[in-house]
């Protein structure tokens, strides 16, 4: 009978190594003009959309050291 080298659990490690597949993958299909087109445009969309949210989003991220106009309440200066 044949013995193995190693444990059962790692048994199936050592007999992948002896086995080679003479069978090649098909070749992967070229992508067609329009999706090229369409991967592009998504990209730029997607960049776009980030650039305009760091545009507008940096006002509210910024700090005031002096504020321009401060509240106060008409109430209190009747007293």
């Amino acid at each position: 009978m044949f013995r193995r080298r190693e444990p059962v659990p790692f048994a199936f490690i050592a007999e992948a190594d002896n086995f080679r597949s003479n069978v090649t993958p098909p070749p992967r299909e070229r992508a067609s003009g329009g999706q090229i087109a369409g991967r592009w445009l998504m990209g730029l969309t997607l960049t776009a959309a980030l650039a305009g949210s760091l545009i507008l989003g940096m006002p509210a991220l910024s700090q005031d050291p002096s504020p321009a106009h401060t509240q106060h309440s008409e109430a209190s200066d009747g007293r």
